[in-house]
């Protein structure tokens, strides 16, 4: 499956709130280098929480998070070639049957997600596995792409069943399919083992059918990422009256385009993050 880069079609209008929002937070910021971020918060095995933040409640808390004065030291952006803000675009793969979403679904103990990452500014390429830790944290594993390899060449293959073996002692799926691709734009903000990723103009297509959705142009997709249960930044959204919402993309995204999979322990938030402004599928 080619994973094609963010293109103009895909991407949020650049008027769109939540874009304006993320890309203002971060130049307002101290910057962070990349080899900085990965020796300060590399962040491999983690606790996750997301929020579906309106902009505006979203620059109240990185303001506060990002001054100079923060108690601590402030939280930095990520900056790489004076750039900021940042292309994802990814396409996750899954079995005929969706067996890593129905496995989502279930909270099955052994679960995964499969996908290959693009990061459309450089051209880096990532194969990446997420698995569900023993303490109910994310473990992410990942092995480079290069040149026209995808995730379902030998390599790429052989890497998922030695990672799958060795952390859960089971085999791979046998076969697996392209069905979902991901397309935003995120800002990352960074401190001392503690990591918010902020993305805005999200679009997510099913690549079984088609069918598109767009993310709401006013939220901001927020997620803490720590090696902690709870940060400041997740007790400064709650303070702002923003819980954390049961959403991830693939399985909010799947449960909005596809209304007859049984998903309804996303489809409340994931009907938030896409429906607003005529944000459904068509």
């Amino acid at each position: 499956m080619s994973t094609d880069t963010f293109t103009a079609d895909t991407a949020a209008p650049p008027s769109a709130a939540a874009v304006r929002a993320i890309e203002e937070a971060a130049h307002r910021a101290r910057p962070i280098s990349l080899a900085e971020l990965n020796e300060r918060s590399a962040l491999l095995a983690r606790f996750d929480r997301s929020y579906l933040v309106p902009t505006a409640t979203f620059l109240r808390v990185i303001d506060r998070l990002t001054r100079p004065s923060h108690h601590g030291g402030p939280f930095r952006a990520l900056t790489i070639d004076d750039r900021r803000a940042f292309r994802y675009h990814s396409v996750y793969y899954d079995t005929p049957d969706l067996r890593s979403f129905h496995d989502h679904r279930q909270g099955r103990r052994l679960r995964f997600k499969i996908r290959e990452r693009l990061y459309a500014d450089s051209g880096e390429r990532q194969f990446e596995i997420k698995l569900k830790g023993g303490r109910g944290d994310t473990v992410k594993h990942r092995s480079p792409l290069t040149g026209t390899d995808t995730p379902l060449d030998d390599a790429p293959q052989a890497f998922l069943a030695d990672t799958l073996r060795r952390a859960y002692a089971i085999a791979p799926p046998p076969v697996l399919r392209p069905s979902l691709s991901t397309d935003y734009l995120r800002s990352t903000f960074v401190a001392d083992g503690r990591r918010i990723t902020c993305d805005a103009g999200l679009v997510c297509v099913d690549l079984r059918t088609g069918r598109t959705v767009r993310c709401d142009s006013g939220l901001v997709l927020v997620e803490t990422k720590s090696a902690e249960h709870l940060t400041e930044a997740d007790r400064l959204l709650h303070a702002h009256r923003v819980r954390p919402a049961m959403f991830t993309k693939y399985c909010g995204a799947l449960a909005v385009l596809r209304p007859a999979l049984p998903a309804n322990r996303w489809r409340r938030a994931a009907h938030r993050a896409f429906t607003s402004d005529g944000a459904g599928p068509p």
